[in-house]
């Protein structure tokens, strides 16, 4: 820590004191001299005195050890000329042809004879950076402090590197978010002039697929920032992994299909594992999402493979590898490696970033294994644990998907006519029997048409909050299930929730999401007796 003026007239005092004590043995014997000698010995910094006629009258073994000095260099009344020169000679200096050390000797004591205060960093050929402080004495005389400056230095240019880098990092957020949104902007105007329908469909799938980019992006943004703030805290748990991947199967093999891939999920079990539900959920998400972006023909395999004490959720593809020298970078934030044609854009580096630091979060292995030409695999391990006891008998695997939803009814609440209406062309495109309401009191009144589903947006601006709207409608007829609709994707609002029975779907909504919760609603109420 670099010492300042008020700090350096403390060592001062202390100097004098200890000058005394070197050259009046006989004061020694004074409690208050051996005090003095004992609190300088034991500074952190080293200090040395020189009188007003340049001769060293008094430092500290802190001193002697920076500079190595053998036994017997240092003495009282020794010209500080001998020791400036004996540290020149040694390199302390610098080096080289051109180095002239008399003359650097004859302007060092007379920058001390001027009586001239000075700070200066040197760094010396160990390696460690040492901070000179010299100030003249009252009476004549010079008295300087040598701070070891090593660590502070480092810390320094790790934050000077950390600020760099947060700087490069929102440069690149800034063009990679925009990028997908001016995308969008381009192709609505371009459909608004359009009147061929398959143009039209065309271009609404290149705005569909800027606005799903953005999103990504802004998704990976919000787990980074929590990342950061230290906000995300892992809530471990016991559960069967099969259901979450049947899940994340149902969700994406939609978009596979309509890339014309094949996504298959092999898991035999029940597979009990500890992780945290949630961050898995991400990761797996993410990982498949990178598969399906590189992956241009072929089939996408999700699976669960038992691996002794651990199980090993992998995603494969035959995707067109990654080089074996890039291996080592794609984990790096806003690291892409360009590969041509990746459906759906450019990545933006961030997913498979994430997915390492939630493994490191839960200290779950990530591994990666690729041959180019022929795809490649992730695979995150996690602890396998015993399945729980229970007397009933096992559920059958879930199914896949219906077609389509129909016979299913949904009310809608959101005080958004613009949302309310783009969600109710999606879910009547899906065939399922749709009623909206702006307010509480309207979608009470619709209760008397007994929806299956309940979606309530969280920010009503209505006497109550969504999460309370739920239970005031799921009061009238209390078999219906309910999901809340919210870009508030906290812990606390998930929380209280899912203590209510709620699912959270978090705004904007992602379609393969809603769609897999509802569907799974649907085949609920199909299997109910």
């Amino acid at each position: 820590m670099m010492l300042g003026w008020l700090a350096l007239a403390l060592l001062t005092f202390a100097a004098l004191g200890l000058a005394a004590v070197r050259l009046a043995p006989s004061l020694r014997a004074g409690g208050r001299a051996r005090d003095v000698l004992a609190a300088l010995e034991h500074l952190e910094q080293g200090v040395s005195v020189v009188d007003a006629k340049m001769r060293l009258v008094a430092w500290n073994r802190q001193y002697q050890r920076f500079f190595d000095y053998p036994e017997g260099l240092l003495r009282v009344g020794r010209p500080v000329a001998d020791v400036i020169r004996f540290n020149a000679r040694r390199g302390k200096f610098g080096a080289g042809p051109g180095l002239d050390i008399e003359r650097l000797v004859r302007r060092r004591i007379a920058f001390m004879q001027a009586g001239s205060a000075y700070r200066h960093q040197r760094t010396l050929r160990s390696g460690r950076v040492v901070e000179w402080h010299g100030r003249p004495l009252p009476r004549g005389g010079y008295v300087t402090s040598y701070s070891d400056i090593t660590d502070f230095k480092r810390t320094e240019r790790e934050a000077e590197l950390a600020q760099r880098s947060r700087t490069q990092f929102l440069m690149a957020v800034s063009h990679d978010v925009l990028q997908p949104i001016n995308a969008a902007r381009l192709f609505a105007s371009a459909l608004h002039d359009e009147d061929k329908p398959e143009e039209q469909r065309h271009l609404a799938e290149r705005i569909n697929t800027s606005l799903r980019a953005a999103e990504e992006l802004l998704d990976g943004l919000l787990d980074i920032s929590r990342l950061n703030a230290g906000a995300l805290k892992p809530a471990l748990s016991d559960f069967d992994v099969q259901p979450m991947l049947h899940q994340l199967a149902d969700q994406y093999g939609e978009l596979a299909l309509r890339a014309g891939l094949q996504l298959r999920l092999h898991a035999r079990g029940p597979l009990y594992i500890r992780s945290d539900p949630r961050l898995l959920w991400r990761m797996l998400q993410n990982l498949l999402a990178n598969a399906l972006r590189y992956t241009h023909s072929g089939r996408i395999l999700l699976c669960a493979r038992p691996r002794g004490g651990e199980v090993a959720l992998q995603v494969w593809d035959t995707g067109p590898g990654i080089p074996a020298h890039q291996l080592r970078w794609i984990y790096d934030e806003f690291h892409r490696y360009e590969q041509p044609l990746s459906r759906g854009g450019r990545g933006f580096g961030l997913g498979l970033s994430i997915c390492r630091r939630f493994a490191m979060l839960l200290e779950h292995a990530l591994d990666v294994r690729s041959e180019m030409h022929r795809g490649s695999v992730f695979s995150i391990r996690v602890p396998r644990v015993p399945a729980p006891w229970s007397g009933r008998a096992a559920m059958p695997l879930t199914p896949l998907p219906p077609a389509s939803l129909q016979g299913l009814r949904v009310l809608c609440l959101d005080n958004d006519p613009h949302h309310l209406s783009g969600l109710q062309a999606l879910l009547e495109r899906w065939q399922a029997s749709v009623l909206c309401a702006t307010h509480l009191n309207d979608a009470l009144a619709l209760m008397r048409h007994e929806p299956d589903v309940l979606l309530v947006d969280y920010h009503l601006c209505d006497r109550l909050d969504g999460l309370n709207s739920l239970d005031v409608l799921r009061a009238a007829t209390p078999g219906v299930r309910g999901a809340l609709l919210s870009t508030d994707g906290g812990d606390a609002l998930k929380h209280a929730a899912r203590l209510r029975g709620y699912r959270v779907l978090a705004k904007p909504i992602k379609p393969a999401s809603l769609r897999a919760f509802l569907s799974a609603q649907l085949r609920d109420q199909n299997l109910a007796p």
